[in-house]
């Protein structure tokens, strides 16, 4: 007697609405959770961005200008600039480094050929500015000129560069850059 092979009995078709997962995941509601998704990474990029022009947040150099000692007298014979005022203790027996909370202002960098300014106002002495010469240096101020302003010898450091350019990126150095 020979055994009839009986064909494969015929599966039953999968009734996609019957499945919870493909019901819950069907591409409307996908595209819909993409779409707050990206909503959301923008109204999230929209708030953290937005800048305050507060005291509290420097967010451009029209700050930094508007808030230098003597704005106008500043940028026009020098350049604005944010001091931050620090001082570093080190112990060498045990060898330590510490370091002071750092105080921000705003203050100016006078470009040498306008020294005179300074001068002229008896703020410097013609031997504090023989020594800053000497040491091919500029000054510095914060406060303003017509109160009593902190004036500093201050040395322009040329190996700090300004790493936020892009790479690659090459231009020379004008000569408004040099104090």
């Amino acid at each position: 007697m020979k055994r009839r092979s009986r064909p494969p009995e015929p599966k039953p078709p999968i009734d996609k609405r019957s499945n919870p997962i493909s019901a819950l995941f069907n591409y409307t509601s996908l595209a819909l959770i993409g779409g707050i998704f990206i909503l959301g990474i923008g109204i999230g990029i929209a708030f953290s961005s937005t800048a305050s022009f507060n005291p509290e947040n420097v967010a451009s150099r029209e700050v930094i200008d508007r808030s230098a000692p003597n704005p106008e007298l500043c940028v026009q014979y020098g350049a604005s600039a944010m001091v931050t005022d620090l001082r570093v203790y080190l112990t060498l027996n045990p060898f330590n480094v510490y370091v002071t909370q750092p105080a921000m202002r705003p203050g100016c960098v006078l470009r040498r050929n306008n020294w005179s300014i300074l001068e002229q106002r008896n703020l410097i002495s013609s031997e504090q500015v023989r020594d800053c010469k000497n040491r091919m240096n500029t000054f510095g101020y914060t406060g303003t000129l017509e109160g009593s302003p902190e004036i500093t010898c201050v040395y322009q450091n040329d190996s700090a560069s300004n790493l936020f350019l892009q790479p690659g990126a090459t231009g020379t150095r004008t000569e408004t850059d040099s104090f």
